[in-house]
């Protein structure tokens, strides 16, 4: 079994990093376009993961705790105020909408 570990591991980078590069936006991949990437990752077992870990895409500053810039994060409902307010603002319709009636 010990013996099969190298091999998953790089199996298990390759997928790591050809995940991660799907998953970032155009805007943040460097040097090279994302379909270029994809394939250099596919096509280099050990090299092309590394190399896009370094070299592929834009870093946060701060670390991965940080939201990416140009990217909003999610909110809960109960916590959104444009939410809340369209809950309102359609409350509000209805009970007029139920004066005109009477």
């Amino acid at each position: 079994m010990l013996r099969y570990l190298p091999f998953l591991l790089i199996i298990a980078l390759t997928i790591y990093t050809f995940i991660d590069c799907l998953n970032t936006p155009e805007e943040e991949v460097k040097h090279l376009p994302k379909v270029v990437w994809v394939l250099i990752i596919l096509l280099f077992s050990i090299v092309g993961p590394v190399v896009w870990l370094f070299a592929g895409k834009k870093r946060v500053p701060g670390g991965a705790g940080r939201p990416r810039q140009g990217r909003r994060q999610w909110v809960a409902p109960d916590d959104n105020p444009e939410f809340l307010k369209s809950l309102r603002e359609e409350r509000d319709q209805k009970e007029r909408d139920e004066k005109e009636k009477d």
